[in-house]
């Protein structure tokens, strides 16, 4: 990916580098969960700074907890409704409780380069195939050669653990396995918007990393994009074969001008 292509993508909520929050904390969803629950569809930054420094709705212990929790929070999910991915995750979030789960990965991945470098190794498990942590953790080693120290490592996959177990993908306390998530037409819409979001249009839309997450066929795919638009939440427009995807007030106009110029760099 080009230094051009990443900076537009930064602009519409992506993250890139070598560094995220899972090296610290999972995708942190029972917070995401309590934090959205305190606060207003519309609340600002500020709000969710107040809500978790004052108001110390994540009920933590000290002030540095608190200020810790809203640094990584911040990070996986912007907390900002200037951000376009964070704006989605805010729109399609009290819409249905069992698709947040998906939702909160969908976002983490798009803004934790450390869990999107573990999508592909977790994806390739065939379900039911066992997960224990030395696999992860000998995959992040080769990955990230000589980066992490033997405790930085079983943290960092621990966390890793954590967040697709539970998004649905990995499944079991101590023995973990291959699972397969939950697809609900709220998960699909914010898959979809994040490969639009990429410059991807039509039956392009389909074939991107972020539906690889769901193990189903394409007619399954297309049946629950054809559900999410019944409900407002897209529109899809399926004729003779050509598919057209939209996302009205999903982005303001300088947002999709940005976009535009994402589907023409490499």
């Amino acid at each position: 990916m080009t230094e051009l292509r990443q900076a537009l993508l930064t602009q519409l909520g992506f993250r890139f580098g070598i560094n995220g929050p899972h090296a610290a904390r999972t995708m942190m969803l029972d917070d995401l969960r309590v934090l959205m629950t305190n606060t207003q569809p519309q609340a600002t930054r500020a709000d969710y700074i107040a809500a978790v420094l004052d108001s110390n709705v994540l009920g933590k212990p000290t002030r540095k907890s608190r200020e810790l929790a809203l640094r990584h929070m911040a990070t996986l999910y912007a907390l900002e409704p200037l951000n376009p991915i964070f704006r989605a995750l805010r729109r399609l979030w009290s819409l249905n409780e069992a698709a947040q789960p998906m939702l909160a990965l969908s976002v983490a991945l798009a803004r934790d380069p450390l869990l999107r470098s573990t999508q592909a190794f977790v994806l390739a498990q065939p379900e039911g195939t066992p997960m224990p942590r030395n696999n992860l953790e000998n995959f992040l080693n080769t990955s990230y050669p000589e980066r992490f120290s033997p405790a930085s490592l079983k943290s960092f996959a621990q966390n890793v653990a954590g967040t697709w177990t539970a998004a649905g993908l990995l499944q079991g306390r101590v023995r973990k396995f291959r699972s397969l998530p939950q697809i609900h037409p709220e998960s699909i819409a914010m898959l979809l918007f994040l490969s639009f979001l990429e410059g991807r249009t039509g039956q392009r839309l389909f074939s991107s990393e972020w539906l690889s997450l769901f193990s189903v066929s394409q007619d399954e795919l297309e049946s629950l994009t054809s559900t999410a638009s019944h409900r407002g939440l897209l529109v899809f427009m399926n004729a003779g074969g050509v598919k057209e995807l939209r996302f009205p007030s999903y982005l303001r106009p300088e947002e999709e001008q940005i976009r535009q110029e994402v589907s023409h760099v490499v």
